[in-house]
């Protein structure tokens, strides 16, 4: 996994929870909801990548 994935896939779930707190803190559920499947997303391209490495080794 390249640094600039890295950081992209952070910077991702980082907004994620940024907007997961907006969310709770607004009582917006759909800003929540959004702020968590990103999180989700993230998390799972996070996975995929540590896979490929895994087998580039």
């Amino acid at each position: 996994m390249s640094f600039e994935d890295k950081a992209n896939n952070k910077a991702e779930e980082v907004g994620g929870k940024v907007k997961e707190g907006v969310g709770k803190a607004t009582d917006d559920e759909r800003l929540e909801a959004e702020g968590k499947a990103d999180q989700t997303g993230s998390n799972l391209k996070q996975a995929g990548e540590k896979i490929k490495d895994a087998f580039k080794s």
